[in-house]
């Protein structure tokens, strides 16, 4: 079912209303609940509601520990006792409502509960009832049709947006059977819920309060997944086999590392070893030469080493010019 959007912004200029402050006019007539949250609504802002006399009046009670539109350390209004209840206008503490007294939508905490509601109460947090009482079609009754038996059942339209911004409805079905029971709309009579994985029409057809968009129940949303010994298993080998291919790739990269730079050294010790030999070559080569020299010049007889001729053959030189011309 779908809903026109311009229905949603005809309603824009009613939803931004509601900002009148303390001692200023207001009228109880436009309070309403609105289209599509079914919230609340009065003509008064978030700190005040809309008094008998048509003025806007500090709250006398609140119903959440952290109520909206307060500034932080402001004073806020009390919150009801046991027993008690605070309306949705929000104006003062009310006693709880018996059996078939009016109340309004969703609140079934304005009811009593039943001499046993602590075997009908509502333990998996999914808002079926509150301490076996509920709030169906604005009059209070007791969560405690048994399977079979003829039922109330109340179908409240919630609009919802998709990430494309599709306005779409959600159907909200409620009851007074016994938990593990629903009401069947068209029967109106109470039957047994579905367990996952059976087929399903509606979230409130499944014991988990869950229909798939299968059209088999599923389980609780916010309930945790659960995973068999061998999932634990697998993970710790996992672990294990990492923490050795860790140490595996390690020592690979450092031994080859070790290895490049060793055999980087031994090749820069063999340079250096051939250059050392290299030299020493040279050097003896050198000292060969030198020696060779000299046991190639003969010794004359009754001569000394100091009174041998430097040069072995000296070139004879040519007589001066200026001898030939002083004797001339």
């Amino acid at each position: 079912m779908m809903l026109p959007f311009f229905l949603f912004t005809a309603l824009v200029g009613f939803v931004t209303a509601g900002n009148a402050g303390w001692g200023e006019p207001c009228s109880q007539e436009n309070n309403r609940l609105q289209l599509g949250t079914w919230q609340f609504w009065d003509e008064c802002n978030s700190k005040t509601y809309c008094a008998a006399n048509s003025t806007c009046a500090h709250k006398g009670c609140r119903r959440d520990d952290y109520p909206f539109g307060y500034n932080v350390g402001s004073d806020f209004a009390p919150k009801c006792p046991r027993g008690t209840f605070c309306p949705d206008e929000e104006d003062a503490c009310m006693p709880q409502q018996p059996v078939d007294s009016p109340c309004q939508l969703n609140r079934d905490d304005q009811c009593q509960g039943p001499p046993d509601f602590k075997a009908l109460a509502g333990k998996n947090e999914l808002g079926l009832n509150v301490n076996g009482s509920v709030c169906i079609n604005n009059v209070c009754m007791w969560a405690n049709v048994t399977e079979g038996e003829p039922c109330a059942v109340e179908n409240t339209p919630y609009i919802v947006y998709g990430v494309s911004r599709q306005e779409t409805v959600d159907i909200v079905s409620r009851g007074n059977c016994r938990l593990g029971l629903y009401c069947d709309a068209q029967q109106h009579r109470c039957i047994a819920a579905r367990r996952i994985g059976e087929e399903c029409d509606a979230d409130k057809e499944c014991e988990t309060f869950n229909c798939l968009s299968s059209g088999r129940c599923g389980a609780i949303p916010r309930k945790p997944s659960e995973v068999g010994v061998w999932v634990y298993v697998l993970v710790c080998v996992g672990i294990i086999l990492g923490m050795f291919g860790t140490l595996f790739g390690l020592y690979w990269v450092h031994r080859s590392q070790r290895e490049a730079e060793r055999e980087r050294r031994l090749q820069y010790w063999r340079e250096q070893n051939m250059f050392h030999q290299s030299l020493t070559q040279l050097k003896e080569t050198a000292r060969s030469s030198i020696m060779s020299v000299r046991s190639s010049v003969s010794l004359m007889p009754g001569q000394s080493d100091s009174q041998q001729p430097i040069l072995q053959h000296p070139v004879p030189r040519a007589p001066s010019s200026l001898r030939y011309q002083h004797i001339e």
